[in-house]
């Protein structure tokens, strides 16, 4: 072997990729290597322009409608709710509102309302007053002998203002409140009048 015969190890250097040589070439056009002219400036939108003629996103139909604010509705399905009852966090003899679903622990918060949906199976007669419910959901109640009511504005407000019932652990505690002997007020001295004088006596006249 002679140095001037010295090669590298066949397959172990490549020929480097001449890339950005044209959409034909199958390697990129620009190839990171940015734009020329108006794409190159800032603030061009050219998303969605074609060339001065109206627009697809404009010339077909506009459909449906999105709130700019929605309501965000608390879930309780009828699954989570026969749950409860089964475990006996809520008592089915008496109606259940948003309040008592809270405090049992069967939703987390009130949030914009609770909505009723027909996601397992019921089979406990109740009587629910949420803020809505879907049609299935309100079938399978009164299939198993109870009743969905919907809780109109004024209803609402009341829940919101907190002038519905107060939680179980609320009501305990102005119990105990109510069942402790008030303080006593220290006794105050009674301040003794002062006695009026008595007028001096007049002298008899000699």
């Amino acid at each position: 072997m002679k140095l001037n015969e010295l090669q590298p190890q066949e397959g172990s250097k490549q020929s480097a990729i001449r890339v950005g040589r044209g959409i034909g070439s199958g390697k990129g056009k620009t190839s990171a290597k940015g734009q020329k002219g108006q794409k190159a400036r800032k603030g061009v939108a050219i998303k969605g322009f074609e060339g001065g003629q109206m627009p697809l996103y404009r010339r077909l139909p506009k459909r449906g409608f999105n709130a700019i604010n929605p309501n965000k509705y608390a879930v309780l399905n009828l699954g989570k709710l026969q749950e409860a009852i089964d475990s006996k966090k809520l008592d089915a003899k008496g109606a259940i509102d948003e309040v008592a679903l809270v405090n049992a622990g069967v939703v987390r918060r009130i949030l914009d309302g609770v909505r009723l949906l027909a996601k397992g199976e019921l089979t406990t007669k109740v009587d629910l007053k949420v803020t809505g419910a879907s049609k299935t959901a309100i079938a399978a109640v009164e299939k198993a002998g109870g009743k969905v009511h919907l809780l109109s504005i004024e209803e609402k407000r009341a829940v919101t203002k907190g002038e519905a019932k107060a939680s179980p652990k609320k009501a305990e505690g102005k119990k105990a409140e109510a069942k402790k002997p008030a303080a006593k007020k220290p006794a105050a001295a009674k301040a003794a009048k002062p006695a009026a004088k008595k007028a001096p006596a007049k002298k008899a006249d000699k």
